[in-house]
């Protein structure tokens, strides 16, 4: 087990290395300059390219920022003047991980719940009224589903806030919002796992023995069909903690989302490539601590000759 985890260990580590490097390269190749949009005077302008170390070679600024990103240190955000980007993330962060919460929440308990109506009504109008809602909810982007929210709900029917992030009420709409992905895709899974167990030689000594109906579903049936739910978790983790970008910018919510865009729009360098590392990192330590658990679950991931 422990050359198992190692192994996962040393291949999320070059994974982020390469993010890194080809972000940076990126980035650099992106026309334009911070400064185009700024009515600054030349002299200044010049200044500014000392004070930020945009003056010297791609090769040398890459050297600074990764040394400066060993230490933990990502930059000073150009178009956000005298912020570093650790200040800014340990502002936004918490409001992403908190609407990140709520809709992994909400999604993997309804998520889950569909897809088991739909496996033990197979067949019938539970099952494919649960496959259409799966459907239409990995079809439609999560931005739409959002802005027909937000119409519906909040500007029509008045019943939720338009904007912001101010208290529960506020939560409701960008959870949905951000939430019905994943129940889509865990349903279609949780439906997919369920059908390859219910028929399986231990579900029918498990009825024979006597259980009852709820004991067998979700000891024995729901347990093992898990397994392939897990391996989607990490992704989904990563990706709902972090925010979902057009998702927090319909509803004004002050997350990472924002900064990520406007950082786009000013070719702010510094936070378009820590903010994309940051991402990065973060999913390649989820789908790390996915592998891990894998491994724990089902011994026959980590059986190594």
């Amino acid at each position: 087990m422990l050359r198992y985890i190692l192994r996962r260990v040393l291949i999320s580590l070059m994974t982020l290395f390469v993010l890194v490097t080809v972000s940076f390269v990126l980035v650099k190749m992106l026309p334009g300059s911070p400064f185009t949009n700024h009515k600054v005077p030349e002299q200044s302008k010049q200044r500014l390219y000392e004070y930020y170390q945009l003056d010297k070679p791609v090769v040398t600024q890459y050297f600074v920022y990764m040394g400066n990103l060993l230490r933990g240190n990502l930059g000073y955000s150009i178009a956000q003047t005298g912020r570093s980007v650790n200040e800014i993330i340990k502002a936004a962060f918490p409001y992403s991980v908190d609407l990140g919460i709520r809709a992994l929440i909400v999604g993997t308990a309804l998520g889950i719940l569909l897809g088991i109506v739909a496996a033990l009504r197979r067949g019938g109008a539970l099952d494919a009224s649960c496959m259409i809602i799966a459907v239409v909810g990995t079809s439609i982007p999560s931005f739409i589903v959002g802005a027909m929210l937000q119409y519906f709900f909040a500007v029509k029917l008045k019943l939720f806030p338009v904007a912001t992030y101010n208290g529960f009420s506020y939560t409701v709409l960008p959870t949905l919002s951000l939430s019905l992905g994943m129940i889509a895709t865990i349903a279609k899974y949780t439906r997919a796992s369920m059908l390859e167990v219910i028929f399986a030689d231990y579900i029918r000594t498990a009825e024979a023995k006597g259980l009852s109906r709820a004991q067998v579903i979700f000891k024995h049936m729901l347990r093992n069909a898990l397994l392939p739910i897990i391996t989607l978790l990490g992704p989904m983790v990563a990706s709902v903690l972090t925010g979902t970008f057009v998702v927090e910018q319909i509803y004004a919510v002050p997350g990472l989302g924002k900064h990520f865009v406007t950082s786009i729009t000013n070719l702010d360098y510094s936070l378009i490539v820590s903010m994309t590392v940051f991402f990065g990192a973060f999913l390649v330590v989820m789908n790390l601590i996915v592998d891990i658990v894998y491994g724990l679950v089902d011994p026959r991931i980590r059986v190594d000759r």
